[in-house]
């Protein structure tokens, strides 16, 4: 599964300034979960208050799930310890568990052994070609339906080695926690980035217009970057889901892996989709689908986003012609 996300680039005039109202855009900048946070906000807070709040729930929500943090729940669970998980572990548990089923499993965060083997996980390593007794290994320990989580808080795994990896979504969920606490403090009107998860209310203080975000153009040179199309967002989230940028090659055969790994047939995924980009009305799900849909096939992707009505997505396509553009029925709108 995708553990990384695309940057998508969010245009501002300046990061500071005063609309007809008087009503200031304060912005706050560093880093979570490994990589960038951004924050706009009209909240009347000071920014290093502010900034000790949100340090204060990142530190709970790595203890909680960051497969980096050798003592957070994940990776003691991932070690084989029987421990209660507190209520971040829980809401990303039931999340994941509502994606797994709508898309047949294709989401899937016990794919962690398989996102280690092929180089993506913590532990950096050189790639190996699995062999066919090494693939079915680790899809042995592979599946949504070996673990469960019990009333009392506890999870339980069929085999002490399934091994999770919530990177796939705890970026939106850690936008959408971020979002309540602003909401807590009067904001009416702000942006929270963090690595390219998006969620946006209210206007841009700026224009007063919907925020406008920007998504990259799939081009595998990270120093290249350029826009492919933008998109007006106002009190809903976006997340982008790509593998153009990250992948890794086996030194021995030159083999190219990408990140997205299929956790039903335990290889990485060989598409056309270069990314695929989800709106949803909370960023833990445009989270879990925008990497969905770089597994599924597109029409299966398709056919879910549209009997879905919280959902749409936008997908880029390579084709003998250059790039093309799918969208679902309401993207547009």
């Amino acid at each position: 599964m995708d553990s990384t996300r695309l940057i998508l680039f969010i245009f501002f005039s300046i990061l500071f300034c005063t609309c007809e109202d008087n009503t200031k855009l304060n912005s706050l900048t560093g880093s979570a979960l490994g990589t960038s946070l951004n924050i706009m906000h009209d909240a009347k807070i000071d920014n290093n208050n502010l900034k000790l709040e949100i340090d204060s729930l990142l530190m709970k929500i790595n203890k909680s799930m960051s497969t980096y943090q050798l003592d957070s729940d994940i990776s003691k669970i991932n070690a084989g310890l029987k421990i209660k998980v507190d209520s971040f572990f829980i809401d990303v548990f039931r999340k994941s568990s509502e994606v797994w089923k709508l898309t047949n499993g294709a989401f899937d965060p016990t794919v962690g052994a398989l996102v280690n083997a092929y180089g993506f996980g913590p532990d950096i390593k050189n790639i190996k070609e699995l062999s066919d007794f090494q693939l079915d290994s680790l899809l042995n320990i592979t599946g949504w339906n070996k673990i469960s989580l019990n009333k009392e808080g506890f999870l339980l795994k069929s085999n002490i080695n399934i091994t999770l990896d919530f990177n796939a979504i705890a970026k939106g969920y850690t936008v959408d926690l971020i979002s309540k606490y602003l909401e807590s403090i009067g904001a009416k009107n702000y942006l929270i980035e963090i690595g390219g998860e998006i969620l946006a209310k209210g206007n841009s203080p700026v224009r007063n217009e919907p925020w406008k975000i920007g998504i990259d153009s799939p081009e595998p040179n990270l120093f290249k970057r350029n826009i492919y199309s933008t998109y007006s967002l106002k009190n809903r989230a976006m997340a982008t889901s790509g593998n153009y940028r990250h992948f890794r090659i086996n030194k021995k055969n030159g083999k190219k892996y990408v990140h997205t790994i299929d956790p039903r047939s335990g290889y990485p995924i060989e598409s056309k989709i270069l990314s695929a980009s989800v709106t949803a009305s909370d960023c833990v799900t445009a989270d879990a689908w925008a990497t969905s849909l770089m597994i599924l096939p597109l029409q299966d992707g398709k056919i879910l986003i549209e009997n879905n009505s919280d959902l749409e997505a936008l997908w880029i396509i390579s084709n003998e012609e250059g790039l093309e553009s799918v969208y679902s029925s309401g993207w547009k709108k």
